[in-house]
């Protein structure tokens, strides 16, 4: 169970927090350096467009290019202006980002997470998986550009842990220009509405960039497993809501959580993006597996 901080004192909720996380950490950690050992092998070494000093190829100039990439003397041959792209090696950028907001402080039973909890042991954990890779890791919104090594997981911790980053949270990560190539991961319970969704998602893809959605619900939010007369409470504002006879609806509450689903694999195939769901009650490196393997797999 999380700690109850004193009332009016948000520094000490931060830092219960801060401790609860640091707790729970480890046992993910060796789950994710186990994963690594076995996924890290295939899915590095492949050709990537980055900042490593191996030539690859030329392509035409584009919007946003550097002009320090562009080579003048092939330009000079052909008319088009061309830059050098070079091999990848360890240099793409991964930018992460969990939804913090009030909804994601649910659970349906005290020995289960919180959503919150669990997107922050993900979020952490992909950081892991990435910087054991030489990949540049930073925290989407955070203002902090991407860095590798083993300092930045200690850096991304911070962040996710200071109280300062916790006001006025939002549902959906603000759009932000973000470098060419790079991969973004958006974890949270994605239950904000669809056109929302799409905006954020269509702000945030461009450039050559991929994306990757993980839904994190608890088991409860999938079942609707209560029974008879139910209030439920809003958690971000919402009005409640007294249901007579919960078993009177579950079915149609089924089906509008399956048209969520449907509606966000639908954007993110649109997107190019992937897209895949976490139940809080099921052992977090499996998500993280398959997480891996599709941030590894080739853009179509």
């Amino acid at each position: 169970m999380p700690r109850s901080p004193a009332p009016g004192t948000p520094s000490l909720l931060a830092r219960h927090r801060a401790e609860d996380l640091a707790a729970a950490l480890p046992p993910l950690l060796v789950a994710a350096e186990r994963v690594a050992s076995t996924v890290a092998q295939g899915v590095h070494g492949r050709r990537r467009v980055g900042l490593g000093e191996t030539f690859w190829q030329f392509r035409r100039y584009q919007p946003g290019d550097a002009p320090s990439m562009i080579d003048w003397r092939q330009s000079a041959k052909t008319q088009p202006v061309y830059v050098r792209e070079n091999e990848w090696e360890a240099a793409q950028s991964v930018w992460l980002w969990r939804d913090r907001s009030a909804s994601m402080d649910f659970r349906s039973a005290p020995e289960l997470p919180t959503k919150r909890e669990r997107a922050d042991l993900l979020t952490l954990a992909t950081a892991v998986l990435l910087a054991r890779g030489g990949e540049r890791v930073a925290l989407l919104n955070s203002g902090v550009r991407p860095d590798h090594g083993k300092t930045v997981i200690d850096r991304l911790a911070r962040l996710m842990t200071d109280p300062r980053a916790a006001a006025a949270p939002e549902p959906l990560p603000q759009v932000e220009a973000l470098p060419r190539h790079a991969q973004v991961v958006l974890f949270g319970d994605l239950l904000s509405p669809l056109p929302e969704i799409h905006a954020a998602v269509a702000g945030l893809t461009g450039r050559g960039l991929r994306g990757h959605l993980v839904q994190v619900l608890d088991p409860a939010e999938e079942t609707l497993p209560y029974d008879g007369r139910v209030a439920f409470e809003g958690l971000e504002g919402e009005n409640g809501l007294l249901v007579p006879r919960v078993e009177a609806v579950r079915e149609a509450y089924r089906e509008r959580l399956q048209a969520q689903r449907d509606g966000l694999a639908a954007l993110a195939r649109t997107a190019g993006w992937s897209f895949a769901t976490h139940r809080t009650d099921r052992p977090p490196q499996t998500a993280l597996l398959g997480l891996w393997g599709a941030m590894a797999q080739e853009p179509v």
